[in-house]
């Protein structure tokens, strides 16, 4: 019998993790429903995104023109930063590997009226494109592709020379099993049991050696919950879900 987890062709993803997103995808949008918990840390990671994006291209205090930056969003799902990102003017592909996150992404887009570039593809299609972008992100999804570092490099190669790398992930901490897991998990319920394989997560210095070196790491910052508010806020500890951000050497 064929192992899904496992890496088959050129394919770079498991069947069983698009499986378990399909099912998630129509209630990512839903601000009263039981991902309410994902959604503010969303924005939360999105307010880190931004200011990384404007640290990086704008002039001064200057924001940048957004219009003129392209970017791609790596495993968008249902469009949670793709779409915030096209609402401030930028050229926005999302890719994913569910077609059906695609077409819930599309849905609401068209809903909203904001105009993203969503396709069904992975990311060494991209590369074979021959494309680059200005910024290249990719949000909570290493953790679950079979061969992370491959997908992490493909990720570094689509960004143009001064670009930017944006990854976020989890760490692979005692702390994480207890508070992803264990605690989102099981105790809480933020999310399904399962989602999360520990033995995924992925070291802050593996991160760095895999995007290779043709980049800097220019920020790093780290993601809590305060449990008695619900907010999410940035950390200087990386124990758990942390963010990175890589300039591209011109």
């Amino acid at each position: 019998m064929l192992d899904k987890s496992k890496k088959t062709g050129d394919s770079n993803f498991s069947e069983q993790e698009i499986a378990r997103f399909d099912a998630l995808a129509d209630s990512w949008w839903d601000p009263k429903g039981k991902y309410k918990t994902a959604l503010d840390f969303n924005r939360a990671r999105l307010d880190v995104i931004k200011a990384q994006i404007e640290n990086h291209f704008g002039k001064g205090n200057l924001p940048p023109d957004y219009s003129a930056l392209s970017v791609i969003d790596i495993g968008s799902g249902g469009g949670l930063i793709s779409e915030p990102l096209a609402k401030l003017g930028a050229q926005v592909t999302g890719i994913d590997a569910s077609a059906v996150s695609v077409e819930v992404a599309k849905r609401h887009a068209e809903k909203t009226g904001v105009k993203v570039d969503y396709q069904h593809k992975l990311s060494s299609e991209v590369v074979e494109e021959g494309r680059q972008y200005d910024v290249v992100i990719n949000a909570e999804v290493v953790e679950h592709v079979p061969d992370q570092p491959q997908l992490i490099r493909e990720c570094a190669s689509l960004v143009k020379p001064g670009g930017l790398l944006i990854l976020a992930t989890l760490n692979r901490t005692l702390k994480s099993y207890v508070v992803a897991i264990v605690g989102a998990e099981y105790v809480m319920r933020y999310l399904p049991i399962g989602t999360h394989d520990w033995k995924k997560f992925v070291k802050p210095g593996e991160l760095t050696s895999w995007v290779g070196n043709d980049f800097t790491l220019t920020h790093r910052v780290g993601m809590k919950l305060n449990p008695l508010k619900g907010q999410w806020l940035t950390t200087s500890s990386l124990a758990v879900n942390y963010i990175q951000a890589y300039s591209r050497d011109k």
